[in-house]
């Protein structure tokens, strides 16, 4: 079961359980946290008290915890990720985001599972072939436009699979669970949750005449995601859930970006065609600004078709705003001017500005002063000495790159979260009775024995039972109405009635909590069925023999042993992607055909990239108009790996066993 076709669900990112509760707090429908192991970023699991104090907090407001399970497993790994499952369902999580499909194999509770963005969905058929395997919810690849979006939800069934798309947040370049870089290098595996992120090197760019056209450029280092502007699109192309990534990102940048997506989709949800997936409504004491945190500029990607302007190749820092340029140099000083006279520098601030080169440099702000403040003339007392800081000069343009008065904002409490609640009081034949209905229909009522005492001054005993009746402040819930069924107005004692509301709305936080029910595992379909080839390369990661009899069962007649098996030790594809370097420097021969005196002389011809003495080759295949970032498993990683396995022999799916 999926979400219902109006429901749109907010999907935040949290690194530990108190960025969780900040994000259900800042309005996400759901959050997405690793668990005690097996999440596809290694240093950022949490214990199980940690996950139950998270996802009672979030059931509060029919929010949902999905706990990542998203690595790929070796055989002795299938045991431990098996009671972790488990694990994580006793303590209340509503879903697994799962990767590898020998779990689908193990003997798993009863709880949904999602794909991960690493199982790679570009193809309709791949998207039913998941739903038809039992996951429920489904992310579909970052690269895709809306068209293929909609292609895919016409594929599926909105009652038994969510869409869900990336929204916001880091870009990998690659095609998610398509990058072998990192092992390749370095022994350590992105599917495994642990990459070294090659794709933010600087590398030297050289054709095949060895030339160079490109010099210590982030070729491969992408703008961060920023789908703002097209969340009508999206949902008009069957998108439900808005996921923002960030499972490393620190407590503000959530806080300030599920705000920023919570105000749109409240924009729509407004409009009446579309509801929210969970309760409540959020407020916000700050101005959402995804500006304000960390990123690479943005973009929208693919989703509105192929653009040249998708990189960050300059650098794989964050820029900034320009904020204004420089006027004087002093010995310990930089003197700006500001291009808005109304903007205020804080000690503490990070500054920057590209040098010659176009590297960007930072300026820690130890002091700011304001010398002139009709002029917006600022001087700024640098932590590192000011001749040290390369091609710093007048007239330059200064951008900042952290705010503190916005960090200091993000790090108090800057948000409410409320549940709509119905309040009705009324006399019984010896007190009074007290009636919470919320705004999901669930309903306590709590009575107390008292003597009814007419009122002296029947206005103000009126005024007065309505102030107290709606002190819901150190609650959950906010009051929309309150209904007084009374013959005449009486006297009722504020300890009567504090009474009474405490009481009431404890009885309806538990039955809230009795009443809150999981989605439950959606069923594989009977017979299996087929998957959508009948061959898999090591591209489909499949690193154990459950995984390996789940495709046998579905029809696989091939099927080669992942990537960090060992198996492929020469030159294979360690990278696809969308991305085409060849077109981001004008060198696409499909940009060249309309071109007078260049048709047919440019060709998708190799490209090598050098960062040290690691050599890759870019390959271009122009039909899917797809790159492949080719290269070969370094001798150490394989020596190490031999070493390994003498040291503590494992048995996991190694050999290329034939269906």
């Amino acid at each position: 079961m999926a979400l219902l076709s109006h429901q749109l669900e907010l999907l935040s990112p949290a690194r530990d359980a108190d960025i969780g509760i900040a994000a259900i707090d800042h309005g996400a429908d759901a959050v997405y946290i690793g668990g005690p192991a097996f999440g596809a970023r290694h240093t950022a699991g949490n214990d199980l008290r940690s996950l139950q104090r998270l996802v009672d907090h979030a059931h509060r407001f029919r929010s949902r915890i999905f706990v990542t399970l998203n690595t790929i497993l070796r055989d002795d790994e299938l045991e431990d990720a098996r009671k972790m499952a488990w694990q994580v369902y006793e303590a209340g999580a509503d879903a697994l985001i799962i990767q590898d499909m020998g779990l689908l194999e193990l003997d798993l509770p009863p709880i949904q599972l999602h794909a991960s963005t690493q199982t790679d969905i570009r193809t309709p058929e791949k998207a039913r072939f998941l739903q038809d395997a039992g996951l429920s919810q489904i992310v579909v690849a970052r690269e895709l436009d809306l068209q293929q979006i909609a292609s895919i939800r016409a594929a599926t069934d909105p009652a038994r699979t969510t869409i869900e798309f990336f929204v916001h947040g880091a870009l990998c370049v690659a095609y998610s669970g398509q990058c072998f870089i990192s092992h390749a290098h370095t022994g350590r595996s992105a599917n495994r949750g642990d990459c070294n992120q090659a794709c933010r090197l600087p590398y030297e760019v050289l054709d095949g005449a060895g030339r160079i056209i490109a010099h210590e450029k982030h070729v491969l280092s992408m703008k961060d995601n920023n789908q703002s502007d097209n969340l009508r699109a999206l949902i008009a192309a069957g998108v439900r859930s808005f996921k923002i990534e960030g499972r490393y990102k620190d407590l503000g940048y959530v806080k300030n970006i599920t705000a920023h997506y919570r105000k749109l989709l409240d924009e729509i949800i407004e409009e009446g065609e579309f509801a929210r997936s969970s309760s409540g409504r959020t407020t916000f004491s700050f101005t959402p600004d995804p500006d304000q945190n960390f990123n690479r500029e943005f973009t929208d990607y693919f989703v509105n078709g192929r653009k040249d302007d998708i990189g960050a190749f300059d650098t794989p820092k964050t820029p900034g705003r320009a904020i204004g340029w420089v006027t004087q140099l002093g010995d310990k000083w930089i003197e700006l001017e500001v291009s808005d006279k109304t903007t205020t520098l804080h000690n503490g601030d990070g500054l920057c500005y590209y040098d010659l080169q176009k590297n960007l440099v930072g300026v820690h702000a130890n002091r700011a002063e304001c010398v002139a403040p009709k002029k917006g003339i600022w001087r700024i007392f640098p932590k590192d000495d000011v001749a040290g800081f390369k091609d710093l000069r007048k007239g330059l343009e200064i951008n900042r790159n952290r705010d503190m008065d916005w960090v200091r904002t993000l790090d108090k409490k800057s948000s409410e979260r409320r549940i709509g609640l119905w309040v009705e009081f009324k006399e019984t034949g010896n007190g009074f009775a007290l009636t919470l209905t919320d705004e999901d229909g669930f309903v306590a009522t709590v009575t107390i024995a008292q003597e009814h005492q007419p009122a002296a001054d029947s206005a103000k005993a009126e005024a007065t039972l309505r102030e107290q009746l709606g002190r819901f402040g150190a609650t959950a819930f906010a009051v929309h109405d309150i209904a007084l069924q009374l013959s005449q107005p009486w006297f009722v004692p504020a300890s009567a009635l504090n009474q009474l509301r405490r009481e009431a709305a404890a009885a309806l936080e538990d039955a809230r909590a009795k009443g809150f029910i999981r989605l439950p595992r959606a069923l594989p379909v009977e017979p299996p069925a087929p998957f959508p080839e009948d061959t898999l390369t090591y591209l489909a990661n499949v690193y154990n023999h459950k995984a390996h009899d789940f495709y046998v069962k579905h029809g696989v007649k091939v099927i080669d042993a992942a990537y960090e098996s060992k198996e492929e030790e020469g030159e294979v594809s360690l990278m696809i992607t969308k991305h085409c370097v060849r077109f981001s420097m004008s060198l696409c021969p499909k940009q060249a055909k309309g071109v007078i005196g260049v048709k047919g002389t440019v060709k998708a011809e190799p490209l090598q990239l050098i960062n040290g003495k690691e050599k890759l080759t870019l390959r271009f295949d122009c039909k899917p108009c797809e790159m492949h970032v080719v290269g070969r498993m370094k001798k150490s990683v394989i020596h190490q790996h031999d070493r390994q396995m003498r040291e503590q022999p494992l048995h996991f799916y190694r050999a290329k066993p034939r269906g």
